[in-house]
């Protein structure tokens, strides 16, 4: 890691006018961070921050009967007097960035007008960067005679002929609902930014569509619980300031073990597959894989958009990644020539899972055939880990079979802990805890060393298993 040399204020988010329209109320999310490019994401919108005295939302009718329908839940035909709301308005915005420690070599792009039917949102694609190099950025935003600004930044990483320590904190399942700062958000982010990491991944379930409340039953809906987390001044400020890796679950695509199909209402299949896309920093395909250095290539899965349905019979033709993102991730792990090798997976590859009432992932029996198949593939790589998001617990396993290990980086918050007991704890296990956090990774690449670090929501460590790369 290096220090970014980079210091913001929790409550100042951007040098704006006080005046309605041109504001930066979400943020910067900065993305898919390579040796020489980067994404920078960007919203313009109507306040500086989200409507904190709006109506609360309310329990649909027939919730607890359990006979809940579109028509159960109020329309909400103007979602900008809900509490937490976050309104987009149309203009322009720009990016400026140039290496941290020369401002002569800044670089400006050309202004970009921003509409509502893409929720005022552009993403910069920024190229041609120096390597292993801290970055400064700025973005600008305008509106008629209103502007803004906001600065961030990130560090590109290393070439792989270049050795270098590298820090990555992991992270997955953090609704607003469950946030355990009500004014500020999750806890876990700035204990992660005190830890200065290189890029955060986040696995998915980000939001969760067909959870309280509102229900995110059409696209609006939807939009509208990205831009109220992502208002929440602890999440902001981190993504100011860290690179990261976004990859979505079910309930951030439309709901629930969801495959390709499955409508939330009136939110579509192809909406809830658009707005992760829009609603991130992402490149041409959601599956893809960086290099940080000698020592380290990550490999980010999707888990949704090639999946067969959960409820076909196992075997050779049933899968969760499909033929051509399997053999994608085939080739490109055997191609790699770095020490450690590290898969993030939205969902288990090893588990164990729930005892019962999960069949969704490669750890579950509606797909052992496939899951058989990619642990021993995984197992046969010197030095490669998986980390995986979606389980509501921390734990560390290893396959009894193949000898793979995995780590679960647990969910965001404490509350948001559920679906197992700590008594479950078996052969596989080498850690659990049924407790929110997050998962830290660090390569020493002096050392020839990888460690997998659990955290607590606080920060306090409460596992760490490390490993020396075999030759």
């Amino acid at each position: 890691m290096k220090s970014r040399l980079l210091l913001f204020s929790l409550f100042t988010l951007s040098a704006c006018q006080a005046l309605a329209g041109g504001h930066l109320a979400n943020g910067i999310k900065i993305g898919e961070v390579d040796a020489e490019s980067a994404i920078v994401w960007t919203r313009l919108t109507e306040q500086p921050e989200r409507n904190i005295k709006g109506l609360e939302f309310t329990e649909p009718i027939g919730l607890k009967t359990k006979k809940f329908s579109p028509s159960s839940q109020p329309a909400y035909t103007d979602l900008s007097i809900m509490q937490g709301s976050v309104i987009g308005t149309e203009g322009e915005i720009r990016v400026s960035y140039w290496p941290s420690q020369n401002d002569a070599d800044r670089k400006t792009t050309d202004w970009q007008s921003v509409y509502s039917k893409n929720d005022c949102i552009h993403q910069f694609h920024l190229a041609d960067l120096k390597p292993d190099t801290a970055y400064s950025v700025l973005v600008e935003g305008r509106k008629g005679g209103n502007s803004c600004q906001l600065e961030g930044g990130f560090r590109t990483a290393p070439l792989a002929s270049d050795s270098s320590d590298i820090r990555f904190v992991v992270t997955t399942c953090g609704d607003y609902p469950r946030r355990d700062d009500p004014d500020m958000g999750h806890k876990i982010y700035p204990q992660m930014l005190s830890l200065d990491p290189d890029f955060f991944v986040h696995t998915g379930d980000i939001e969760y569509y067909d959870r309280p409340y509102p229900y995110a039953t059409n696209l609006d809906l939807a939009r509208f619980k990205w831009n109220r987390i992502y208002s929440m001044p602890f999440l902001r400020d981190f993504h100011n300031q860290v690179s990261s890796y976004f990859m979505k679950d079910d309930h951030d695509t439309t709901k629930n073990d969801a495959w390709p199909g499955k409508d939330y209402f009136d939110l579509t299949w192809q909406q809830g597959l658009a707005t992760f896309r829009e609603q991130v920093p992402m490149g041409e395909k959601t599956y893809r894989t960086f290099r940080w250095g000698q020592d380290l290539q990550i490999w980010l899965i999707e888990g949704r958009d090639f999946r067969s349905a959960n409820t076909l019979p196992d075997g050779p033709d049933k899968t969760i990644w499909g033929a051509e993102q399997k053999q994608w991730f085939y080739d490109t792990v055997k191609a790699s020539d770095a020490t450690f090798k590290v898969l993030l997976s939205p969902t288990p590859i090893v588990g164990p899972d729930r005892i019962k009432g999960k069949n969704d992932n490669h750890s579950n029996t509606a797909f052992a055939h496939e899951g058989n198949e990619i642990r021993a593939f995984l197992a046969a790589q010197p030095n490669m880990y998986v980390v995986n998001g979606d389980r509501h617990w921390q734990y560390a396993s290893i396959d009894p079979k193949t000898g793979l290990r995995e780590f679960s980086c647990g969910p965001a918050s404490d509350v948001h802990a559920s679906g197992y007991k700590e008594e479950f704890y078996g052969e596989m296990h080498r850690f659990l805890r049924i407790k929110g956090g997050f998962l830290r990774v660090d390569v020493d690449s002096s050392e020839q060393k990888i460690h997998f670090r659990h955290h607590a929501v606080n920060g306090d460590v409460v596992n760490e298993e490390s490993f020396t790369a075999v030759k």
